[in-house]
């Protein structure tokens, strides 16, 4: 199979699965390396199709009629799942998070995590690797990109961030 009939298998592979895909599991499926899988999803982001890497794999995002916010946010890193657990009961996605890096300029990561099994996996991966949150490159200080279906659930979310006292205030 040429690359260029990969690379649409590859998009409509992910397409039509409701679950991120690990970029091995496309290698297994394609018979190719996982760094050829990499650059093509490179390559194919590179032509506009807005394919993502989480944590769990890759996915196309579809740009839905969701309520989305940016949301300035500081806590401790033993907070964090509080934080998260937070957005997820009111109806919220975690999209990513991003951090302003003195050095680098802004580092953002994308999180898509959309229930409880999404945010399990993340804990999971978390400890399993021993991992720094972002925002321990920045005393805690982050944004993420939450949607929800409508404003009201986007309300709820920011009264109860706020209330645990993790929206950042001037």
């Amino acid at each position: 199979m040429n690359s260029l009939i990969r690379r649409k298998e590859i998009i409509s592979h992910i397409a039509k699965i409701p679950r991120p895909i690990k970029g091995v599991e496309l290698a297994n499926i394609f018979g190719v390396t996982r760094q050829v899988i990499v650059k093509d999803i490179a390559i194919i982001r590179a032509a506009g199709v807005n394919i993502i890497a989480t944590p769990e794999g890759y996915m196309i995002t579809k740009e839905e009629s969701r309520y989305k916010k940016v949301l300035a946010l500081s806590h401790k890193e033993e907070e964090m799942v509080s934080e998260l657990e937070i957005v997820i009961k009111f109806g919220g996605i975690i999209e990513d998070v991003i951090i302003e890096h003195p050095i680098y300029g802004e580092i953002k990561a994308n999180l898509m995590i959309r229930n409880l099994n999404d945010l399990d996996n993340f804990i999971d991966l978390y400890k399993k690797n021993k991992a720094k949150p972002l925002s321990a490159l920045t005393e805690g200080i982050h944004l993420h990109t939450i949607s929800t279906d409508n404003e009201q659930d986007m309300q709820l979310i920011i009264e109860n961030l706020e209330k645990a006292g993790y929206i950042l205030k001037d």
